[in-house]
């Protein structure tokens, strides 16, 4: 009896097994169906973009345009991810992550390149850049090329230089207009030994703040004035938090593009050269695009009737100028006397 009840059930798991597999066979025959995704995960390259700034931004803008050039250049086979609003570093963070190959793509402010290559303080320099014209010579001629001849010997590769616009003085205890009004004031600032000699020039004191809490640092009142561009101040909001605003254009914000080299190395010479020229047309939309915004958002600032800004003349710019010229003397020793030279003669250039 035993016996018939083992055959009975081998008999039967025997049959259930073969349905199961013929079944199987005939779902398998059939075309199988891929999650987008997925399809030609094996042929794509990712290239991950992390930045601290909102999308809406001059930088943002520009990434989104990158990432759409190399889908374009390179048909799909090299995707560029984007992490904005510091989702994955900040800006004291970010430059190790990509050295260390943690990610592949950054474009950190000057002065977060500066912690790493104290050269690029120079791009701090107060008053260097006299116009937009006088920017985008520094970027495109010997001031550029020696900060990005820098970066090899960091493990990085320097692929572009981007635009954010001229930075402001913004207040939330008063007007800043002569040198006597930035007494005692507290001001976030970035990272930079130069900027914070600018400021201990105008005798107030700074602390250094990652970008994506300085609304809640100027909110809380831990610090009470600020240098931003327009795009910055419009895009988070800080007019709310700063009532004052002084269109000074006395220092420039802007990005190092910056790649690490090892995965830089490790692409081959046409996906290099569909990179390089990606980023070359989004170098030239993103600082043009990044003037635009600028003008366009001071417009809306001026709108919310929420800040009270005060445009420098030429006299008081010429008296800013002269009370920030010592900055110059100590900074020689961050970034060297050729910096220094190739700053001044661009000064003298656009006097």
């Amino acid at each position: 009896m035993r016996t018939f009840v083992g055959i009975t059930l081998f008999v039967i798991i025997g049959l259930v097994t073969a349905v199961i597999f013929g079944f199987s066979s005939q779902f398998n025959n059939g075309q199988r169906v891929y999650d987008d995704e997925q399809s030609g995960l094996r042929e794509q390259t990712v290239i991950r973009f992390s930045f601290v700034v909102a999308e809406n931004t001059p930088k943002g803008q520009a990434a989104q345009e990158f990432a759409r050039l190399v889908k374009l250049k390179t048909n799909d086979t090299i995707k560029v991810e984007l992490f904005p609003n510091g989702t994955l570093y900040n800006e004291y963070d970010e430059v190790a992550a990509l050295q260390q190959g943690s990610i592949q793509l950054i474009a950190p402010s000057f002065s977060n390149i500066s912690e790493v290559v104290p050269e690029w303080m120079a791009m701090d320099l107060p008053f260097a850049f006299r116009n937009e014209e006088a920017v985008q010579q520094a970027f495109q001629g010997k001031i550029g090329s020696i900060l990005m001849g820098k970066l090899e010997s960091k493990g990085m590769i320097g692929l572009g230089l981007w635009a954010n616009g001229f930075q402001q003085m913004t207040s939330n205890k008063r007007p800043l207009v002569e040198l006597e009004d930035f007494r005692n004031l507290k001001f976030r600032i970035l990272p930079s030994e130069v900027i914070e000699a600018q400021f201990r020039q105008l005798n107030a004191t700074t602390v250094p703040i990652p970008f994506n809490k300085v609304y809640r640092s100027m909110e809380s009142g831990e610090v009470d004035s600020g240098e931003n561009t327009i795009s910055n101040i419009y895009s988070r909001k800080l007019y709310q938090v700063q009532k004052y605003m002084t269109i000074s254009n006395h220092a420039y914000l802007g990005y190092g593009v910056i790649m690490n080299k090892a995965f830089w190395d490790k692409l081959s010479a046409a996906q290099q050269k569909a990179v390089g020229e990606a980023m070359q047309e989004a170098t030239a939309w993103a600082n043009q695009n990044a003037i635009h915004l600028n003008s366009k958002q001071l417009d809306e600032l001026k709108k919310t009737g929420q800040m009270d800004i005060h445009v420098l003349s030429d006299e008081e710019r010429a008296e800013w100028e002269q009370a920030l010229e010592p900055v110059y003397q100590e900074a020689r020793a961050y970034v060297g006397q050729e910096l220094i030279d190739a700053v001044n003669e661009l000064r003298r250039h656009y006097k």
